[in-house]
């Protein structure tokens, strides 16, 4: 006589079948919490269903360990497993197939997503258009010889940049003097001195005093010009 479908052995006999693999009391236990059902009535059915031969069951030391019985199920010859072995060769190539079109609509959707929206557009479009028009009014105050620099802060400039060169050039060569002073007699090589000490002079990063003295003359010409 089969159990009824709500009892403990009926739950526990679906169970066991529908796992088809070794199983012991604990498995079994853990898994069908949701029913409600307590490790010893777990146990008790186990038990009945191994001894009124529902499933099968073999004992290794105290522990049991219980199994489906496999006659009860269809087990496929060679042809049938070969036609299984091609079946699951087509689904698993369906499935990598549909896995690259999930793939590539992710990859379209995050293009669409890093796409500036049509308001975005608009409004950068606005900003780009507010900027080329400053340009252009800064163009034609250029063309048209408006001083852009307040004559007062140009001579501010002017003073303190030519303050700066002067105390370049008053640096450079209080810094020659001592130089020249102190490797007068020194039998070293000047450079490889030099590299030792960690000195650079202005043409080792790329400046040059008289191209600044330059600047400024040229600078105070044009002042004088206006």
């Amino acid at each position: 006589m089969a159990p009824k479908s709500d009892s403990a052995e009926a739950i526990v006999l679906n169970f066991v079948n529908e796992q088809n693999r070794p199983l012991n009391t604990q498995n079994v236990a853990d898994s069908l919490q949701k029913f409600n059902l307590k490790k010893a009535g777990i146990q008790k059915a186990l038990d009945n269903l191994a001894d009124n031969g529902k499933i099968s069951f073999k004992e290794y030391g105290k522990q049991k360990i219980y199994l489906a019985r496999q006659d009860q199920f269809d087990i496929p010859n060679g042809e049938e497993l070969n036609q299984m072995k091609e079946k699951n060769a087509q689904v698993q190539q369906q499935l990598n197939e549909q896995k690259k079109a999930i793939s590539e609509t992710e990859g379209e959707i995050r293009n669409l997503q890093s796409n500036l929206t049509l308001e975005q557009i608009r409004h950068k479009e606005a900003k780009l258009q507010q900027e080329v028009k400053e340009m252009e009014e800064k163009m034609v105050k250029l063309r048209t010889g408006v001083t852009l620099v307040r004559p007062e802060d140009r001579k501010a400039i002017q003073e303190m940049c030519s303050e700066k060169v002067s105390q370049w050039r008053k640096r450079k060569r209080m810094f020659k003097d001592v130089w020249d002073a102190i490797t007068e007699n020194l039998p070293k090589d000047l450079k490889e001195f030099k590299d030792e000490l960690g000195l650079e002079y202005d043409e080792d990063v790329g400046v040059n005093l008289q191209s600044f003295i330059g600047l400024l003359q040229h600078g105070k010409k044009r002042t004088r010009d206006q």
